[in-house]
């Protein structure tokens, strides 16, 4: 047996240049780990939260003043009203108090109150532990002086400024899996986890499928290649929003036209609403089953959607491959499908298993499609969609972070399923 060598070592200079590499790449590691990871780690963070959309916005003191009374003569006695309350409906106030500039010409006409201290013309009231849904009413009785009625200053020139510490519920020590536990113990959400597993599966073979189909044809010469393969480039360059309203308008039940060229080839006797039909039943050998009408149809939308950029891949692969092997394989007397099959599909392994990969991901995380073209009614609500609802519908921002953490696990566990077990092409 051959002894083991001995582990090679660097050089002072070599070491140097390696220091020097790290060093150069530090900062764009930083920048790169920044942009992802603090995002992510928000998410996490914002999941074990009680939080709901409106605690974004902490508890704060409002104060509303106004002028009780007129002040038309000297010695005329008025009273200045400073109407306080608690914005929030669940949390106190710290070291509540209000500061405010009286105007030139005011008198004292009373007592003050006591948690008010009046220095020169700069008013300051300290409430102390303010409760949640506080509210309360301090008046200071007022005269007006021949000074303010000679030259009146507006009352609102210096409006009342309010302090008060509260704890902000995101930066809190207080974590809870109540989101978690939410999510877990309803049976929508496997409903819905089932959806999105159905949606990007078919969606994504799908696009690879057209997109496979779609580079096979154009990968030999004819006139007006070019042309076609900018047409093909249509559905992924064309705004969503605008594809989006096409098929709403096309699959309309009652002014659609593919609705009105079925029934007119008496295919349909009543029009199908592709968008907002749930599933319709069916036989099969005996067995009833339920077809998902909307959940197929939005599949389908998204596969044609997202097939060329499967095509622009596989193609560009296909188009690597030496021709001298297709012209061997046809003197030995291979058939186009047999040619496909041993000589173009064992190359194409690998980039298919990357297009899957890409493509699964982004088809989990599509959101636009399915909101724009059903909203996530119909049986085509699936965890981004859920996320949205969570999280803005029924501002529950905590839940929605932990639908989104689960999207993050499930697609992370498949990615690593993919980067171990991925094919590689014969290439």
């Amino acid at each position: 047996m051959r002894p083991a060598l001995p582990p090679k070592t660097l050089g002072p200079l070599a070491r140097r240049e390696r220091n020097l590499a790290y060093a150069m790449l530090l900062p764009t590691f930083a920048i790169v780990m920044a942009v992802v990871l603090a995002p992510l780690l928000a998410n996490f963070w914002i999941s074990f939260k009680p939080v709901g959309l409106g605690d974004l916005r902490p508890a704060s003191l409002f104060v509303n003043e106004r002028l009780r009374g007129d002040l038309v003569a000297p010695g005329d006695v008025a009273t200045l009203q400073y109407r306080v309350r608690n914005s929030s409906q669940d949390d106190p106030l710290r070291n509540a108090g209000f500061s405010d500039m009286l105007p030139a010409g005011f008198e004292l006409a009373g007592d003050l109150d006591p948690r008010c201290t009046l220095d020169g013309r700069r008013l300051d009231c300290a409430l102390g532990e303010v409760e949640p849904r506080y509210r309360a009413s301090i008046e200071i009785e007022v005269t007006a002086t021949e000074a303010y009625l000679a030259d009146p200053e507006p009352l609102r020139a210096f409006e009342a400024v309010s302090r008060a510490d509260a704890e902000n519920i995101l930066t809190s020590a207080e974590f809870t899996v109540e989101n978690f536990e939410r999510i877990f113990s309803a049976d929508e959400f496997w409903h819905v986890l089932r959806v999105t597993i159905y949606y990007t599966i078919f969606a994504t073979l799908g696009a690879i499928v057209l997109g496979l189909f779609a580079a096979q044809m154009l990968n030999t010469t004819f006139r007006g290649r070019t042309i076609l393969r900018g047409l093909f480039l249509f559905p992924y360059v064309a705004p969503v929003i605008a594809i989006a309203f096409t098929w709403v308008l096309l699959l309309d039940p009652f002014s659609g036209t593919l609705n009105a060229i079925l029934r007119q080839m008496g295919v349909l006797g009543e029009p199908i609403n592709f968008l907002g039909q749930r599933a319709v039943p069916f036989d099969f050998f005996g067995l009833t089953f339920e077809f998902p009408v909307a959940l197929t149809t939005v599949i389908l939308i998204e596969a044609w959607r997202s097939f060329p950029l499967s095509f622009l891949f596989i193609l560009a692969r296909m188009q690597s491959i030496p021709s001298d092997m297709y012209e061997a394989a046809e003197m030995d007397g291979a058939t186009p499908l047999q040619q496909f099959w041993y000589i173009s599909l064992p190359q194409l392994v690998g980039i298919l298993a990357i297009l899957f990969l890409l493509r699964f991901i982004w088809s989990f995380n599509n959101f636009d499609d399915i909101f724009l073209l059903t909203g996530g009614a119909a049986g085509t609500r699936t965890l981004v969609v859920n996320v949205y609802e969570q999280a803005f519908a029924i501002s529950n921002l905590g839940a929605g972070a932990a639908v989104a953490v689960v999207v993050f696990l499930v697609l992370l566990c498949f990615s690593l399923i993919i980067f171990r077990y991925s094919p590689q092409d014969e290439g």
